[in-house]
């Protein structure tokens, strides 16, 4: 449904370049100053274990979801307040005992880092292009000279099953095909729990969520591992922009190392230090759609490290891309009528896709559409 059916210009992949011994970052990475890394908020060359008593770290919420399934009423009622309490004051959380394996975890980042220290020309086999974004990629947007952020990626759909294409993902190392199976099946279980959770809270029936995703066997989910190589540059450039998701939910794995995810708290960028073993979820734009905006999307970045590179896996939990999302009924009142017209997360997803990460842009341009509308 793209337009563009290839990049507009070469693209250059992003570890050559740090692995090039090169001392200055090239134009095309420095961010306008209003977008760069404060110096307090840039990690040092230090693991994050090393460097935590130096930095401002901040953690999000922990959910232990544990509690969620606890028989004890009040435990598990606690347990659902500090969801709910996440999920409007931050738009982040970090979960713990969540049942995804730590050896799966553990072993799905080290694969992956395994395949990014492959030669370049292994890579390239899998280079993909905009009308999908399927495969090994290095840039976001199809918008020629735009800015561009200091990382590389793959990115494979694994939801629904009519869409996964085993062919499409990395031969090698030759277990990471089974093991991307095994990650996806445990994650995409996870992500259904966290939506029925988010249903309760906001007063709706607890399969409210999933189907408006389109089912357990018909919700999309994707995933994007990305790879962050050290830069000899960190203050001038990001990893990742600053955007807020445009999926349902984002479940990640974070580097087990290095810090580098900020999330915007006000007008302040808080670095998040991970919790052993723990995933992080954030809330997506169309979470916030659902929700008539009671759980918003927060924007994030990425900042990266001169001395450390980093490996992470995003699994966007998505709502099928052929449905209409539109804030549930059951939430609106003649006080807080809809803030937002239906559109399908096909219709939605094409923005990003061409223009890139552009902070909450898009899904405040719906909400001044609709009150437009609501207003003629």
């Amino acid at each position: 449904m793209l337009s563009c059916q290839a990049w507009p210009e070469p693209v250059v992949r992003v570890q050559a370049l740090a692995e090039s011994g090169l001392s200055s970052i090239p134009s095309r990475y420095i961010k306008p100053l209003s977008q760069r890394p404060s110096n307090n908020t840039l990690p040092s060359p230090q693991t994050h274990h090393e460097h935590a008593h130096h930095h401002d770290h901040a953690n999000i919420p922990v959910i232990d979801l544990e509690q969620l399934s606890s028989k004890n009423e009040s435990v598990r009622k606690e347990g659902l307040k500090k969801m709910a309490e996440a999920c409007s004051e931050w738009g982040f959380f970090q979960v713990v005992n969540h049942g995804v394996s730590h050896e799966l975890m553990k072993n799905s980042r080290e694969l992956w880092r395994e395949f990014f220290n492959q030669p370049l020309e292994v890579k390239e086999e899998f280079a993909n292009s905009p009308t999908t974004y399927e495969g090994y990629g290095s840039r976001l947007g199809v918008q020629k000279g735009a800015s561009l952020d200091w990382s590389d990626y793959f990115f494979l759909h694994y939801m629904p099953p009519s869409v996964r294409n085993q062919a499409k993902w990395p031969a090698f190392p030759s277990s990471l095909r089974k093991v991307i199976g095994e990650y996806g099946e445990g994650v995409v279980k996870l992500g259904g729990r966290i939506l029925e959770m988010i249903s309760i809270n906001l007063g709706l029936k607890e399969d409210y969520m999933i189907n408006a995703f389109g089912g357990e066997s018909d919700v999309g989910a994707c995933l994007r591992v990305n790879f962050y190589p050290k830069c000899p540059q960190p203050d001038l450039t990001l990893g990742l922009s600053p955007h807020s998701d445009p999926g349902g939910m984002t479940i990640l794995l974070p580097d087990d190392f290095v810090s580098g995810l900020q999330v915007r708290k006000g007008d302040q960028w808080i670095t998040v230090k991970p919790v052993p073993n723990a995933f992080i979820i954030n809330i997506g734009d169309q979470i916030q759609v659902l929700s008539n905006a009671i759980y918003k999307s927060v924007e994030h970045r990425v900042i990266v490290n001169s001395n450390q590179d980093r490996v992470s896996l995003a699994m966007f939990y998505n709502p099928r891309s052929d449905l209409l999302i539109q804030p549930a009924k059951e939430l609106l009142t003649e006080e807080r009528p809809a803030l937002y017209s239906p559109m399908t997360y096909d219709e939605y997803r094409l923005y990003i896709r061409l223009n890139g990460t552009c902070g909450k842009a898009q899904v405040e341009s719906l909400t001044s559409k609709s009150s437009l509308q609501s207003n003629i």
